[in-house]
């Protein structure tokens, strides 16, 4: 089978996992039991990896949708001699509601099928292969389904209708008619645990039900936005919060490892980790996207993560979901990897990296949801001030910078103006934090970095704010400089910059390049929709609001039938690229998006109090 466009995908999360289920019914992607556990279905990096499908035999055309405001998945199918169509959700725990999404969880796949009309013939394939494909477990029946056995996984799948077993494979055919439902459920545990009970189809009708009814209640009490763009904005904001590990608070920037910036190349990351600056990105987008209830748990999560690193060294940029600090990176050899890009990599070598913008966005989000410092430990309060104070010590040195280039450390300009935010935002913040005494050391800085900026940062030759000091490389994060409230959106050398940009770093669709100067690794990757919503954003804080919408529009336009966007897309086939669904990506739209409402709501003339943190 040749690789499956990655905008083929849907996700299912319970907040604690993920899996991806293409358009005709295969679940090529799962970790078990949480984000960044080893797959148990990993066929979207391998033929051999692993997958479980149900197919409808002689399908003629098909649909789909997330059932209302939820992330349970409705597939229609329609056969040369009915329909049927297969519910997937991960399932929550019994009576979840509302802020209580993730809790409980029991690690659970369920499917279900009905037949809408006619008569259906169903093909069942159960082929799971633990730890990225190395296992080929045992299968055994038992009394309602099966048991497979191998590595540390012990899986369970319980079933109405018989399997024939090949090996580590199982199949199963199923003819429904017209009324008729087919229910079945996979669920993990280790192997040195007593194994559940498998479940009958009340039961997992059950639990659908009660998935849809989280999902839809914390919709409900959370997704109020009604500006422009609504439907994108609420379904980019069940996205981040499906990607919230939920028995911490943490946010993975993705749900998928190695999914490529160029196809066929060797830009491949796991992306299931929580960065300081993408969760923290994401707490300011589920902000106008969903009112982030819980954002205080993230705030605690870090700070007990971080511990005493904070004074004695560097912030980590990066942790594992449970607060994990070491994510050495290893390659899996035996994995082709999607469409032949190798290779296929587990944990992040960027753990290492020195990046001394996280300072200011972790300190931009509080300032966004300061409310919620109220209901953090003394220790997590005092925790934001020193960083504030790492930002104010640490800004003249050099870093990686925010796009994790591999070579040598540089004064980058986007590493500046977040160390500029993080003292700015420390100041309005100092009495919640109890840090008065700490405000004038932190002016002092703000107003030095602020200086360097304005002094080091502007390039005349290259007519713009440029990618560091003394280069004139553009970059697509100096567009921060109006979106962080550095500078007006109509300042002239903000405007400047955003036409250097439109002309220099865009495709011929109008998609944004990160930058395009040398990075020290090879290949090539596609436009960054990240970068696109930020040039809508800036656009539109700069009063050109019809201007913003066209572009806004174009990333936007790359969105899978779902709703879902990958990292990138690849400027000649328009192809989505990257890990999957990406939430830069989405939390680029809901700010983008959040960002033209208020321009057109207050019109041309009050964009100077705009700023996204």
């Amino acid at each position: 089978m040749g690789a499956r466009p990655i905008a083929d995908y849907a996700l299912l999360s319970d907040c604690r996992s993920a899996a991806l289920v293409s358009s005709d019914g295969s679940v090529d992607w799962l970790c078990f039991p949480h984000f960044d556990g080893p797959a148990v279905f990993g066929r979207l990096l391998g033929e051999d990896a692993g997958f479980w499908s149900i197919r409808a035999e002689r399908e003629t055309a098909r649909s789909r949708r997330y059932a209302g405001r939820t992330m349970v998945l409705e597939t229609a199918y329609r056969t040369e001699t009915g329909a049927v169509t297969v519910t997937d959700a991960l399932v929550m725990g019994a009576g979840i509601r509302g802020h209580d999404l993730g809790t409980g969880s029991p690690g659970a796949l369920a499917r279900w099928a009905h037949c809408t009309e006619g008569t259906v013939q169903l093909s069942v394939v159960f082929a799971p292969r633990p730890e990225y494909g190395l296992v080929e477990p045992t299968l055994r029946d038992v009394p309602g389904g099966l048991l497979a056995r191998g590595g540390a996984d012990v899986l369970a799948l319980s079933s109405p209708v018989p399997f024939i077993l090949e090996g580590a494979t199982a199949r199963a055919e199923a003819e429904l008619v017209a009324g008729d439902t087919l229910g079945f459920v996979l669920q993990h545990r280790p192997s040195w645990d007593s194994f559940p009970p498998l479940w009958d189809q009340e039961q997992i009708l059950a639990r659908l039900a009660d998935t849809r009814q989280a999902w839809a209640s914390w919709s409900e009490q959370h997704q109020n936005y009604a500006g422009p763009f609504s439907e994108l904005v609420c379904t980019s904001g069940r996205v981040l919060q499906a990607l919230t590990f939920a028995p911490t608070g943490a946010f993975v920037a993705a749900p998928t490892t190695s999914l490529p910036e160029e196809a066929g190349g060797v830009r491949n990351w796991d992306y299931r980790y929580t960065w300081i600056r993408d969760a923290s990105m994401t707490l300011r987008a589920l902000w106008v996207a969903a009112c982030p209830h819980e954002a205080w748990r993230f705030f605690g999560f870090i700070a007990a993560a971080g511990g005493t690193q904070i004074h004695a060294g560097d912030l980590q940029i990066m942790y594992g979901i449970g607060g994990q600090r070491d994510l050495s990176e290893r390659v899996l050899d035996h994995l082709p990897g999607w469409a032949g890009s190798a290779p296929v990599r587990v944990g992040n070598a960027a753990w290492r990296q020195r990046q001394l913008d996280v300072y200011g966005e972790l300190l931009g989000a509080a300032a966004r949801l300061p409310e919620t410092l109220a209901d953090t430990e003394p220790e997590t309060r005092r925790f934001l001030a020193d960083v504030a104070d790492a930002a104010a010590a640490r800004w003249q040195g050099t870093d990686l910078g925010i796009w994790e280039v591999r070579g040598e450390p540089r004064h980058f300009l986007h590493s500046k103006l977040m160390c500029w935010v993080a003292v700015d935002r420390a100041i309005a913040l100092a009495e919640v934090l109890e840090a008065q005494d700490r405000v004038e050391r932190w002016s002092r800085a703000r107003s030095e970095i602020a200086s360097a900026i304005r002094e080091k940062g502007w390039n005349e030759k290259a007519g713009a704010y440029t990618q560091a000091f003394g280069s004139e490389d553009l970059d697509a994060s100096a567009l921060m400089l109006s979106l962080t409230g550095f500078l007006p959106g109509d300042d002239p050398r903000m405007l400047a910059t955003i036409e250097a940009v439109q002309q220099n770093l865009t495709d011929s669709r109008g998609l944004v390049f990160r930058y395009r100067s040398a990075d020290g690794l090879p290949g090539h990757e596609g436009t960054f929709l990240l970068c696109t919503f930020w040039l809508a954003h800036a656009l539109a804080l700069a009063g050109q609001t019809d201007r913003a919408r066209e572009v806004f529009s174009c990333a936007a336009g790359f969105a899978n039938d779902l709703g879902l966007l990958a990292e990138e897309v690849a400027s000649g086939s328009g192809e989505l690229l990257g890990n999957f669904p990406q939430a830069f990506s989405h939390i680029g739209l809901v700010n983008a998006a959040w960002a033209i409402g208020e321009a057109e709501a207050k019109g041309p003339d009050a964009q100077r109090g705009q700023r996204l943190t």
